[in-house]
């Protein structure tokens, strides 16, 4: 049989049936994963890969969303991220992957339903204020990660004509936000002015942004409000003052960021990382000039962008008005640095836990510390340059025994403590005493002087009491020294004698008051 041979045609149509299917095989292979898989084993050697954050709050796996107000203090974690948009230009991408997005959410109720629904994977909180409201968030069991700054000016407390320091405040209406990081800096006031809070009225207020414009129209004696409105208000109404601001009482309120036990525990390498890259962001702002001041550009344009007009200048100014932690100091924070002295998140949180509860505000036990704080990120994290240290102590100068006396004091605290006859070295319940009732004081109030001064009945000669209670305060000041590292030049030591008795001595109770040891937070 004759062989037939094919039309040129019908080599045509075969040839283009052939490359059809060739082609439709590959777009199929393509469609299944197939060739990506073949192509990441062969190139596994250089294809970097990238974390993949655990999570069924969020419909994009890549990006951490984590949820803040208007304050500079978190600035170290946004100038990283180059904004507060989730972003390929990201430093977090670049480095490590992910993107961050940053939420602003101003108003407390609307961000803690944002951290119940999953809008948000991590938020803003104060160790303070956070055993007020930890039992309404135990269903979703939040542990803390990280601290991000120190309020160092961005709260105080204004008040009226009148009212110098923090026994004028006696009976005096104050507008507060209850609960809330101003209320735990009016509490702390109050202790180190001998006071409670049942010696003042308290008007409650939504925000600190309220409290301040009850301030302005004179329906108050004092407020607690945010900067800039401390300036704000003492602007509008004359002869008022800033009585104290966190700029002194520097380790009293401490923002942190709080997020889901289970969603750590599913994304512990990517929140490392994001620790890393904030902690990162944060030195950079406290060593270069130049990046505090990118930082700041970010911060104007992020607020001027979403109604809250704020320029250049102003974000510096909100920089400035806290302390941007490092990694040296979130050690120090979680206990992992057995030489720091000063307050830690247990300290704080614990002090705070008891206060908010002996004021009637808090009705249940709350979790301890050990229960809450997530140390892990900082404890896995080795950031070892100098600028990742902990922030030095503040050094004093030494104050000239003429000014000793003269310098203005912010609050006075009274302290009944028990010497022998004749004596002024501290036992053991002395010791004891002081602990209990100035030690947190001192450590809360870092960057003010104190003033010590000793004070004795009228019995005996005048001149030989002034000498022993000199001895006496100075025995005081040597103990919080040597016991708790604070820096000597800090201390004003008096002997005030028999000069300056606060009841009459004619009676043995009235003697025993004034056998008393004041302490006084004193302006520079």
């Amino acid at each position: 049989m004759a062989k037939r041979r094919l039309t040129n045609f019908a080599k045509l149509l075969i040839t283009i049936l052939i490359v059809g299917g060739v082609y439709f095989g590959f777009t199929q292979l393509q469609k299944s994963g197939v060739l990506d898989s073949i192509t990441d084993d062969a190139n596994s050697g250089n294809k970097k890969e990238l974390p993949k954050k655990s999570s069924s709050s969020s419909d994009d796996d890549d990006v951490i969303k984590v949820g803040v107000v208007t304050w500079g203090g978190y600035a170290g974690g946004q100038y990283f991220n180059k904004g507060f948009e989730a972003t390929e230009d990201s430093r977090f991408y670049e480095d490590y992957g992910f993107k961050v997005e940053f939420k602003v959410l101003d108003d407390f109720d609307p961000s803690r339903n944002a951290f119940r629904s999953g809008d948000v994977d991590l938020l803003w909180c104060t160790i303070d204020a956070f055993p007020t409201e930890v039992n309404g968030l135990k269903d979703f069991d939040p542990v803390i990660l990280f601290q991000a700054d120190w309020s160092r000016g961005g709260d105080a407390i204004v008040a009226r004509q009148g009212i110098s320091k923090v026994s004028d405040l006696k009976g005096k209406k104050i507008a507060v936000a209850e609960m809330t990081p101003s209320h735990s800096f009016l509490l702390w006031l109050l202790d180190a002015g001998g006071l409670g809070q049942n010696d003042v009225e308290i008007i409650p207020q939504p925000s600190a942004i309220d409290a301040a414009e009850v301030f302005k129209s004179r329906r108050v004696d004092a407020a607690v409000v945010w900067s800039p409105d401390d300036i704000l208000a003492t602007k509008a109404v004359p002869g008022s003052r800033i009585l104290e601001s966190t700029r002194s009482a520097s380790y009293i309120i401490a923002d942190a960021f709080m997020a889901k036990r289970s969603f750590v525990e599913n994304n512990q390498e990517i929140l490392r990382q994001l620790y890393e890259g904030w902690m990162k962001g944060a030195a950079e702002i406290n060593s270069d000039e130049s990046a505090r001041r990118e930082a700041a550009s970010i911060l104007a344009r992020e607020f001027t962008e979403r109604g809250t007009a704020l320029s250049v200048d102003e974000a510096d100014q909100m920089i400035g008005n806290v302390r941007l932690v490092t990694h040296g100091d979130n050690k120090n924070f979680f206990a992992l640095n057995s030489d720091y002295k000063g307050v830690n998140g247990n300290t704080l949180y614990s002090r705070m836990s008891d206060v908010y509860t002996d004021e009637g505000y808090i009705e249940e036990r709350v979790p301890l510390w050990r229960q809450i704080a997530y140390p892990s990120l900082v404890m896995n994290s080795t950031l070892t340059a100098p600028m990742h240290f902990a922030e030095a102590k503040k050094e004093f100068t030494k104050v000239e025994e003429s000014d000793a006396k003269s310098k203005e004091a912010i609050a006075t605290k009274r302290v009944s403590i028990k010497f022998r006859t004749g004596e002024f070295r501290l036992d053991e319940n002395a010791k004891y005493i002081i602990d209990k009732e100035f030690v947190d004081i001192a450590k809360a109030f870092g960057n003010a002087r104190i003033r010590i001064e000793g004070n004795t009945d009228n019995v005996g000669r005048r001149s030989s009491n002034v000498a022993l209670s000199k001895k006496r305060a100075q025995s005081v000041a040597d103990y919080l020294v040597e016991t708790h590292d604070m820096p000597r030049n800090r201390f004003i030591v008096i002997g005030n004698g028999p000069d300056k008795p606060v009841a009459n001595n004619n009676s043995e109770n009235g003697r025993s008051q004034n056998r008393r040891t004041d302490f006084e937070l004193v302006r520079e």
